[in-house]
């Protein structure tokens, strides 16, 4: 009896305790239905970054956001490539000897034909003008007379053709090819010559100058040829193309000084490490006022940068974003550094750079000083005494720049002025030694995003868009881009040697470096750069033949006064170099 109560007891509590546990359950399963209506699906693209492979560099994700930090490694990393060379150079060599039907200048030079030229711009226009001018005295079968030197232009250089270039070997390596005197004779024949002056359009083609100039020539004996640059076609004939070449490989070489000073720079920079980079930087104001491009400095650099410009009327107002969505803008020299540690160069690199007065000065700087500490220019590498004779004068000043960035086993190029399409056409014909161009129309967008990615992807995608711009054989289809910097008839394929991997030829220049086998990155074609042929025309010109004014478009960077208003010459001139 009593046992039955005891039960009757539990059951009864048992029952009361059942709609207390029921609740507590009801309300766990609705705060559990609650949670997983409102939180977020797992999706595998936005777990946490996990590197696959050890590196010299962390990753580490924020924690607020679980984003992976952008990383900058120390060293280049591991390569597939030879960072210091370009891959199939050897089979390729500089040929530029002039073919048996190429007569002798005796045989075909007028004796009462005289060609003066008056070259302008910096040191790399007027050599372009140079070389130039020798094919055009050819084309006219004239006599040449030493060229005349721009002295009045932006860079203020009294310097004349005998105090930068060795003229005794121009006129004596080239005397099969054309005759060339110092001076114009005071009188022929008895006659007193006067030169005529006239200028001839961009772009001239052989025709050109036999249809517009020779018959002047034949009347008036002497012609003068006045702002004579990038005043021939691109396209000529196979012989007055070589011509070209052995003007500009061999004929112009410096005067010993400044030969002897830039070598003194290159051994230098040898004795600090086996290999360097020359860097191009053209980071000036006045080259960032006329891009038009903007850099982040906020009113101040506007401010600054617009007042440069109102120096220059016909500069109209730009879209800083468009100019650098376009590729026309340098870029900043921390965007320099950043591409070239992707392409496996680490802090370790000697890097030389040859620059005029960085906007922002060392602040601007900073950030490339700390990727590349080993940074150099010809101040640091050579004493105020040493530099003295050259420092009043800029072309000279910059041909120092010209021997080491030539020298150098890697240049970068961070616009496209005349040095550095010189430079990279000389490149090419001695052993196409790496030549670095940024892609900057695909790259500018790369940088704007690179805090919303690791660095292995950065790197990855830098690596991808600077294909085609390294300065490799076959980059270019023969006859596309500039002579002056894709000299193709003047660059020979050594199809033996490709098939039996043997020896390679070369030319020979003031290298004082000797040549090594060289092997680089791969090519794509399908990111091969498009090189529009630059024959536009001079604004000042009113009857052009050869078509409507073109604008310059080179891999994405754009830097050419061809494209500025003759009006205001010390704009052209100031973008020259």
């Amino acid at each position: 009896m009593f046992a039955q109560r005891r039960r009757h007891r539990y059951y009864r509590r048992l029952r009361r305790l059942v709609p207390c546990i029921s609740s507590i359950f009801g309300a766990l399963l609705i705060c559990y239905s609650l949670l997983s209506f409102f939180a977020p699906s797992i999706d595998s693209d936005h777990l946490p970054y996990r590197p696959r492979h050890r590196s010299s560099f962390k990753i580490e994700p924020d924690d607020a956001t679980s984003v992976p930090v952008f990383r900058i490694p120390r060293g280049g990393g591991r390569s597939h490539r030879d960072i210091w060379s370009s891959k199939d150079s050897k089979f390729y060599y500089g040929c530029s000897n002039a073919s048996k039907n190429f007569a002798n200048a005796e045989a075909v030079t007028h004796p009462d034909r005289y060609l003066m030229i008056a070259t302008s711009g910096g040191l790399n226009q007027q050599r372009t003008g140079i070389t130039d001018a020798v094919v055009a005295a050819r084309i006219l079968n004239a006599t040449l007379v030493v060229p005349k030197l721009d002295q009045k232009s932006f860079w203020k250089d009294a310097s004349n053709f005998a105090e930068i270039f060795d003229v005794e070997w121009f006129i004596s390596f080239l005397s099969k090819d054309i005759k060339i005197i110092k001076q114009l004779p005071s009188k022929r024949a008895g006659k007193t010559l006067t030169p005529y002056t006239m200028r001839v359009p961009r772009k001239c083609s052989e025709r050109c100058y036999q249809s517009r100039v020779l018959p002047v020539l034949l009347k008036r004996h002497v012609v003068q040829l006045t702002k004579f640059d990038y005043r021939l076609a691109n396209r000529l004939n196979s012989d007055l193309q070589k011509l070209r070449c052995r003007v500009n490989y061999y004929a112009l070489k410096f005067t010993d000084p400044i030969l002897e000073m830039g070598k003194r720079l290159v051994h230098r920079m040898r004795m600090k490490s086996k290999h360097y980079i020359a860097l191009h930087l053209r980071f000036e104001p006045d080259m960032l006022a006329f891009s038009g491009c903007y850099y982040g400095g906020g009113d101040k650099e506007r401010k600054e940068l617009g007042a440069i410009r109102k120096r220059w009327k016909t500069l109209h107002t730009s879209n800083p974003d468009k100019e650098r969505r376009h590729g026309k803008c340098p870029l900043t020299p921390e965007e320099v550094g950043l591409m070239l540690r992707t392409l496996g160069y680490g802090n370790d690199v000697n890097i030389y750079v040859a620059s005029g007065d960085v906007y922002g000065g060392e602040e601007t700087l900073a950030p490339l000083r700390a990727l590349f500490p080993n940074f150099y220019t010809k101040d640091t590498i050579a004493s105020k005494e040493e530099l003295e004779p050259f420092s009043s004068f800029s072309s000279r000043m910059a041909a120092l720049d010209f021997i080491v960035c030539d020298e150098s086993d890697v240049f970068v190029t961070n616009n496209n002025g005349n040095m550095a399409k010189i430079l990279a056409g000389r490149r090419r014909y001695f052993g196409h030694k790496p030549t670095i161009r940024p892609n900057a129309k695909k790259l500018y967008r790369l940088f704007l995003n690179k805090g919303n990615m690791t660095w292995e992807a950065f790197a990855s995608k830098v690596r991808t868009f600077q294909r085609g711009f390294m300065g490799a054989p076959n980059e270019v289809r023969p006859g596309r881009g500039e002579f002056h910097e894709n000299p193709s008839t003047c660059i020979c394929e050594d199809s033996e040697a490709k098939l039996t991997t043997g020896p390679r030829k070369y030319g020979k220049g003031y290298n004082v470096t000797s040549d090594e086998d060289l092997v680089s990155d791969d090519q794509n074609v399908d990111d091969e750069p498009e090189w529009l042929d630059p024959d536009w025309l001079d604004p000042d010109d009113d009857n052009e033949e050869d078509g409507p004014e073109l604008k310059s478009v080179y891999n994405g960077t754009v830097w050419d006064y061809d494209a500025v208003n003759s009006e205001e010459p010390e704009l052209e001139e100031m973008l020259s170099d």
